[in-house]
């Protein structure tokens, strides 16, 4: 009786430790990633974004005003709240470790997408995240298709 009560006792502190997974770009962890400099990051993006980072792609006035921006917003924000939305049509923006944890409105073409910045983008555009269409749906009758289509209800 005493081995099952002991086993209980650590199955339960397991559940109480529980350990989350601890994010690694490219085996690097997140608090190293923050660290980096402009050339080390470059190192381990892909090539396109090495290109685009040796071109000055962070001395671009629009670049360093969002990136002002979102400074601005991180730090106006209290330690546990979100920052406010950054509205921006950077579409094709490289995402940066110092993005991580903003909130910006990406422009799609109509309005504004809001995106968190995760770490798991890193190294991503940030068009990739505010679809610019809206996907079709095959199958469905539409105004106009045939003669039958006049009875299904527009919602």
């Amino acid at each position: 009786l005493a081995a099952m009560a002991d086993d209980e006792e650590r199955a339960a502190e397991l559940k109480k430790k529980r350990t989350f997974r601890k994010f690694s770009f490219r085996g690097i962890d997140l608090d190293a990633l923050l660290d980096l400099s402009t050339e080390q990051l470059m190192d381990i993006l892909h090539a396109r974004a090495r290109r685009r980072f040796s071109r000055g792609l962070l001395l671009k006035r629009p670049v360093k005003q969002l990136k002002k921006k979102l400074v601005k917003a991180k730090k106006d924000c209290g330690p546990h709240d979100k920052p406010d939305v950054v509205k921006t049509h950077l579409r094709d923006m490289i995402i940066i470790p110092e993005m991580i944890g903003s909130i910006i409105g990406v422009h799609q073409g109509k309005v504004f997408t809001t995106v968190e910045v995760k770490a798991d983008m890193v190294g991503m555009y940030l068009g990739q995240f505010s679809m610019t269409y809206k996907p079709v749906r095959h199958g469905r009758p539409g105004i106009g298709a045939t003669s039958s289509s006049k009875f299904v209800p527009l919602k």
